[in-house]
């Protein structure tokens, strides 16, 4: 299969015909700080900073790659764009490509995995020390003057928790459950973990321990697995029931992992102590969604992925990976 049309020249190959490349939703991975020249010395590019699903067909009818992130390329999508021949997508996960279509028509697919670890490890710990010492709330009352009028040297409104000695729960301990591991050890916490299978033992400092036992053990349990059968609504009122009441839970992983519904009832009625989520069932969620007023809840929109530094590791491995398909050698392929 033939991509680019080549001339020779006396120093080297010139590319006469680049193939078409449309990005749909470019706007989340570079709002304007960063640039696409990598990209831009592959292919004709045309980026879009959003694109809905009525626009889409028209804006990639001649492209032969495309990029997308959430915009969803399903069978009849796919089916009518003739010319395609790549999809890549700008997130690890790819639930939002219809795999076995794209397979049917030979439409290489590939995502950016790793590229967020370090970044999603800091908010998990961001998330839980708003949890445990309320910068925000404290920060904001100074600014108010309160501290200024204040009787004494010192004040606060919450129990203030030391994380030291007690046990953060990872469920899932891939390469981001481990690097949140680490954290939580300098931290002087214990770490419990659960997956579904160990290729090897556990790092030192690491108890691995079954899904119910992480439930019921842990201070801190935080949710870094994928979204599948078995995990979907894995947070529900039958799990819940099996934490402490003073336990907290953190999500920077995949909303459905979460039955919000549930959360948000044990949350009013005290059942567990708080709860920190970056990630919901729908983004952006709907206005009466529970969790939004629910007590002890702090939600944050989707940014645990979205550190300038993390943003460019994702372009940087999508210009790699069209560069790899152009040069027959596709890589970081799914499905």
């Amino acid at each position: 299969m033939a991509f680019w049309i080549f001339a020779l020249c006396p120093c080297h190959i010139v590319p006469l015909c680049l193939m078409n490349l449309t990005t749909l939703d470019a706007f989340t991975a570079n709002p304007g700080d960063l640039d696409w020249k990598g990209l831009e010395a592959l292919a004709s590019c045309s980026f879009y900073d959003r694109t809905s699903q009525d626009q889409l067909i028209e804006r990639a009818k001649d492209s032969e790659i495309i990029l997308t992130n959430k915009t969803v390329l399903n069978a009849d999508t796919i089916r009518a764009l003739p010319k395609l021949r790549y999809i890549g997508v700008l997130a690890t996960g790819y639930n939002v490509v219809d795999i076995a279509a794209a397979k049917e028509r030979g439409i290489v697919v590939a995502n950016v995995p790793g590229y967020s670890t370090p970044s999603v490890a800091q908010l998990t710990f961001a998330l839980l020390l708003e949890l445990t010492n309320h910068v925000g709330h404290h920060a904001k009352t100074v600014r108010e003057g309160r501290w200024s009028s204040c009787q004494d040297f010192s004040y606060w409104d919450t129990p203030l928790i030391e994380l030291s000695g007690r046990k953060l729960g990872i469920l899932g301990f891939g390469e981001i459950g481990q690097a949140v591991a680490r954290i939580a050890l300098a931290m002087g916490m214990e770490v419990l973990a659960h997956r579904r299978s160990w290729p090897e033992p556990p790092a030192a400092g690491i108890t691995a321990v079954s899904q119910e036992e992480l439930f019921a053990q842990s201070d801190v349990l935080t949710l870094h697995c994928p979204l599948t059968s078995e995990t979907k609504a894995v947070i529900n009122a039958h799990s819940i029931a099996l934490m402490k009441p003073t336990a907290f839970l953190i999500n920077t992983a995949r909303g459905p992992l979460v039955n919000e519904a549930e959360l948000a009832e044990a949350l009013n009625n005290g059942r567990i102590a708080g709860a920190c989520l970056d990630v919901l069932s729908s983004e952006p969620p709907r206005a009466d969604n529970p969790l939004i007023s629910a007590k002890n809840c702090l939600i944050t929109p989707h940014i645990a992925w979205a550190t300038k530094e993390a943003r460019a590791r994702l372009i940087a491995t999508a210009t790699s990976n069209v560069q790899a398909f152009l040069t027959g050698t596709p890589q970081n392929r799914v499905g």
